[in-house]
């Protein structure tokens, strides 16, 4: 059985999408969802899904009980979905390939520190990008740096508001998150 273990800290709409994909497969379960926001609606989604939730502090993440934390529920991934806090190197090296995140943009271009969400689709707006994506990558120290899984594109239009851009971002996000984690568990089955 495939454990997995998600990090959100907002919405959670692709932790949602990816506690439904699952939920009809026998041999991957989420085991928690992690926040280290208390207030996060995710939380609520997922207490109506029956998944085990679990809040940290910005103490406990640097420290060595959340290792102690994420061993507990035996995770083969970990994955990053919109949880935007820098992962300690201390966990990476615990969990090496085993943590993965998706960003909002075609990386390499509009990764880093505080590029995310409308951020990035700002970017590509003010950069009149005629195509922008997802990328979904290991995560290693440095924020959207780790070695690229896959990528999804799609097309924008000059007119598209940044909401658009956000709109049609998310929809791949939705559509190719979940799978992808399921080739990458079946690779390393």
């Amino acid at each position: 059985m495939n454990k997995l273990i998600i990090l959100a800290s907002g919405s959670g709409s692709n932790a949602i999408k990816i506690i439904e994909y699952f939920e009809n497969l026998n041999d991957t379960i989420v085991s928690a969802v992690l926040t280290d926001n208390r207030h996060a609606s995710v939380l609520d989604k997922c207490k109506a899904l029956d998944i085990p939730t679990v809040y940290f502090s910005a103490a406990l993440f640097g420290s060595s009980a959340f290792i102690d934390l994420l061993n507990s529920f035996y995770p083969d991934l970990i994955i990053l979905a919109g949880f935007l806090k820098k992962i300690p190197s201390e966990v990476i090296v615990k969990y090496p390939d085993k943590i993965i995140n998706i960003h909002p943009s075609l990386l390499p271009k509009y990764g880093g520190k505080g590029m995310y969400g409308a951020n990035v689709h700002k970017a590509v707006k003010e950069n009149k990008e005629l195509e922008s994506g997802v990328s979904i990558h290991y995560v290693n120290e440095n924020y959207d740096e780790g070695q690229i899984i896959a990528q999804y594109k799609v097309d924008i239009d000059i007119d598209d508001s940044i909401e658009q851009i956000a709109k049609k971002v998310q929809r791949l996000e939705h559509l190719h998150f979940a799978p992808t984690i399921e080739t990458i568990l079946k690779k390393n089955g």
